[in-house]
């Protein structure tokens, strides 16, 4: 398995909308095993191709809290086939906007529809922080990041954050 580099905001790569994979193959079952390795190194709980400059339709998760054995989901061609009405509200941050973190409301519930890592086609509810985070990664396949759910003058304010730190660590 190989830690992959992961992008961040700006990169154009992050605003593209991911290609479906035809099915699970070796070549998939390795970028989802790359990418498990990638987020436990950052460390993060979430993690999907197009944060790695590989637009396709693959994501990895892991909510295991710290002390619990790791539980990581490796999903391909993932789709929301439902979700509730009922919103919750859970601060996000992402690998791709390191340290920048924002409250934000999404469905508490979901169903999900993907492809696992045998290709077999599966199912699931979710709810609370992991009907979040699918949700999260999820839209990092439809080009969209957890700040484009703030209004404008949060998610520039959040950018501009990153930008300064970004030119801190560049003369550092």
């Amino acid at each position: 398995m190989t830690i992959l580099s992961i992008l961040t905001a700006p990169d154009p790569r992050l605003k593209a909308t991911s290609q479906p994979v035809k099915k699970v193959d070796a070549t998939v079952r390795r970028l989802m095993d790359d990418l498990l390795e990638t987020m436990y190194a950052a460390p993060g709980i979430g993690l999907a191709a197009p944060q790695v400059g590989r637009p396709q339709r693959v994501l990895v998760l892991d909510i295991a809290k710290e002390g619990e054995p790791p539980n990581p989901l490796q999903l391909a061609n993932p789709e929301i086939l439902w979700t509730s009405e009922e919103m919750a509200t859970y601060e996000e941050g992402c690998l791709s906007l390191p340290e920048q973190y924002a409250e934000i409301a999404r469905p508490a519930k979901a169903r999900i529809r993907y492809l696992d890592h045998e290709n077999e086609i599966r199912e699931m509810e979710t709810e609370g922080l992991l009907a979040t985070c699918l949700q999260h990664e999820i839209d990092h396949l439809d080009g969209v990041l957890f700040v484009d759910h703030l209004s404008t003058l949060k998610r520039n304010i959040l950018l501009r954050k990153l930008m300064k730190m970004k030119k801190a660590q560049a003369i550092a």
